[in-house]
């Protein structure tokens, strides 16, 4: 479930993205009694200027910013701090507010600070006059006390460890060692303490600065998780939670990681479709079964030699291919790109390159600029200091290519990356378990999936489903992508309007077919 702000293509409430299977959470033991012993109280929040953005993106001037300081380690509160940048979008009508919505755009490691724009032109007045909007950039991402491995490759697509062309994963291994290795040289030992379990802390701590009882939440993907760690560890301060494109808390995160290539398997005959019915045009295949030969094909040819991107310091492999696919998969109006994309592609192949494809390339291999202060590398970062510190990966190297060996040949579309190895294998030890996440509590939380969700799976939404019980309501859509909300289904749009609206889930979990735009 990963979400890499890297391609120049707009997205939907978030900038460009690209998501990948975010991988599950080992069930965690809750270890938070001595979160709050001798720890100083949160002050409440200075709001002034929000930071600057990257050159070019703009920033809505309605938006307002403050910092909360909270510890590095909470198992020593009174030690080491850091801080937290926060945002605001303030109720639009202070007789009818409700509370405070906190938004988490997910990544892992995506930085939030603009989220309340982002989501506020598809949310109704109702919601807009209940809450104020509170964005925030989690720890170390961002704003946040930055966190830098001083990666050469700052991309967070550079970690996916696909195998060579003929299925070794020997490379893999060197590059996940020698990424360990320099995490724990230029970050150092305090890398450890930015995991998804200390921002739920954060979280909290943000909460009592907001002078607010309880919070609610809306989380997408990667912010599922830090959602359902969140109201695990603060129960009594959960209000309303609504969780869209979900991560299962009993996989965290190598057997997440490991469910991407049945995803991709369910989501990419949507875009074939697509491409099959433009095959006068784009000459990839009539149908939806032979479109999908021709990309397997074309993904080999790019492993076995890459093509030099003109106007680009890039070549595009194989890799880089089934990246921007996953990338363009997150989003049904983003499907006719694709099916150009990968026109494009075998036309670079095939050495002639003609002016629409030139276009086509250039848009998708567009450099997003850095924000000021935001190492480059500082997502790339972050995404391995969560993965791999949430939960201990396997150090076994043989047993990771069997595993993958056996995962290239059953999920051809990801040719063995879901079960290869990560940096994680070389990782040290996290400082604590994953959070135990259980059915026990009140009945506070949404969870919204669709059926086709390339990057956290259907089996993933219905994970959480078992893992919270009578915690929850599900509405499952008959969709694909990675979002739910505001994406053709009014059943889906609906059922979470309400629930912010009234507090008052679905009495019964709700299927929804009725989806208006593909």
């Amino acid at each position: 479930m990963i979400t890499i702000r890297r391609l120049g293509l707009p997205g939907h409430r978030l900038t460009a993205a690209l998501a990948v299977t975010t991988l599950t959470v080992l069930g965690v033991a809750a270890c938070d009694s001595a979160d709050d012993e001798g720890a100083p109280a949160a002050a409440a929040l200075a709001w002034g200027p929000c930071p600057a953005a990257a050159p070019g993106t703009p920033r809505d001037p309605r938006l307002s910013c403050a910092k909360v300081k909270v510890p590095l380690d909470y198992g020593h509160p009174g030690g080491t701090s850091i801080e937290v940048a926060v945002s605001r979008l303030a109720s639009t009508d202070t007789t009818k507010r409700h509370g405070v919505l906190l938004l988490n755009p997910g990544g892992p490691a995506l930085a939030g600070l603009d989220t309340p724009s982002a989501m506020a032109p598809s949310l109704p007045k109702s919601v807009l006059d209940g809450y104020d909007l509170i964005g925030f950039d989690p720890r170390g991402v961002g704003t946040s006390t930055p966190q830098s491995c001083g990666l050469q490759n700052p991309g967070v697509a550079g970690l996916f460890p696909y195998p060579a062309a003929d299925g070794s994963i020997d490379s893999n291994v060197q590059a996940a060692r020698a990424t360990a290795r320099q995490c724990a040289t230029k970050a150092g030992e305090n890398l450890r303490y930015f995991t998804t379990a200390n921002t739920a802390r954060d979280l909290d701590r943000i909460r009592e600065a907001l002078g607010e009882a309880k919070i609610s939440y809306w989380g997408q993907s990667y912010g599922t998780y830090l959602g359902t760690v969140y109201s695990s560890l603060y129960p009594d301060r959960t209000d309303r939670m609504i969780l869209e494109g979900n991560v299962d808390p009993a996989h965290v995160w190598a057997g997440e990681a490991e469910r991407w290539g049945k995803g991709m398997a369910e989501r990419f005959p949507d875009a074939a479709a697509v491409a099959a019915g433009q095959n006068a045009v784009l000459g990839l295949g009539a149908t939806p079964e032979a479109v999908t030969r021709t990309y397997l094909a074309l993904a080999d040819r790019l492993d076995r030699r890459p093509a030099p991107v003109p106007g680009s310091p890039q070549a595009l492999s194989g890799a880089l291919l089934r990246g921007v696919t996953y990338a363009l998969l997150l989003h049904n109006d983003t499907l006719p790109v694709l099916a150009q994309v990968w026109k494009a592609a075998a036309d670079l192949a095939d050495g002639h390159v003609t002016d629409g494809d030139g276009k086509v390339l250039q848009q998708v291999f567009a450099d997003t600029p850095p924000t000021p202060g935001v190492p480059a590398d500082n997502q790339a970062t972050m995404f391995l200091a969560l993965t791999c510190g949430d939960a201990e990966w396997s150090h076994d190297v043989d047993d990771y290519a069997k595993r993958s060996a056996a995962d290239r040949e059953a999920w051809p579309l990801t040719a063995g990356l879901p079960a290869n190895i990560w940096p994680c294998a070389f990782w040290p030890r996290p400082i604590e378990k994953p959070v135990a996440v259980t059915d026990q509590g009140a009945r506070t939380t949404l969870i919204l999936q669709n059926r086709r969700d390339n990057a956290t799976p259907w089996d993933s939404g219905i994970g959480l489903r078992h893992a919270l019980g009578t915690r929850a309501a599900f509405v499952g859509v008959d969709n694909g992508g990675h979002y739910v909300y505001h994406e053709g289904s009014a059943c889906a749009d609906n059922a979470t309007v309400g629930f912010l609206e009234s507090g008052r889930l679905p009495e019964k979990d709700i299927d929804c077919a009725d989806v208006t735009k593909h």
